[in-house]
């Protein structure tokens, strides 16, 4: 089995792009270099182990969140076809450096979740994993039910996340919590 905290999913290939074996990739990622920049990623279908290729070049479509990329080996629409609903991996140990104020979604993994309540902090649970392929959404466990509940990474519903003290806050609308 994989272990999830090795690899990190920074696309997904949607389809088919030309006659040349290029496809399209949606975007997870806020570091265009990772489409454009060729080098090593890894391909994943499904939950099976990551497969090693070669990114050879890509390009980011204009006025779109979407890249065309060119894969070693990949030079026919057919060879694209066998691409399509990949995710696109690379390994956590050479993620970006960032600035000060920011971090990876991967390290919000783990972190104790708090609600203001009565003007104080209430530890509620933690986050246990991240569901990325569509929207970012958090995947937490309750500590009263152990019940897991999706939340959507969004500054309004959690407005706080301080990585050097190991929480985040949220603040959901009635009823997420309850779902």
């Amino acid at each position: 089995m994989i272990n999830k905290n090795e690899w990190l999913i920074v696309g997904l290939i949607t389809s088919c792009h030309g006659i040349n074996g290029q496809v399209k990739v949606k975007s997870l990622s806020d570091f265009e270099e990772r489409f454009l920049k060729p080098g090593t990623r890894w391909l994943q279908k499904d939950n099976e182990v990551p497969l090693k290729i070669e990114l050879i070049s890509g390009f980011k479509q204009p006025g779109k969140e979407t890249f065309i990329v060119k894969f070693q080996g990949t030079n026919t629409r057919n060879d694209a076809e066998k691409l399509k609903k990949l995710k696109i991996l690379v390994k956590t140990d050479i993620l970006p450096k960032l600035r000060k104020e920011e971090f990876h979604l991967l390290e919000l993994i783990n972190l104790e979740v708090k609600t203001l309540e009565n003007d104080e902090l209430k530890t509620i649970g933690k986050v246990i994993n991240l569901v990325n392929e569509k929207n970012n959404l958090l995947v937490i466990e309750l500590f009263k039910n152990q019940k897991e509940v999706l939340i959507p990474f969004v500054v309004e519903i959690v407005p706080l996340v301080d990585i050097k003290n190991n929480f985040l806050i949220i603040d959901p609308p009635n009823g997420l919590l309850e779902l």
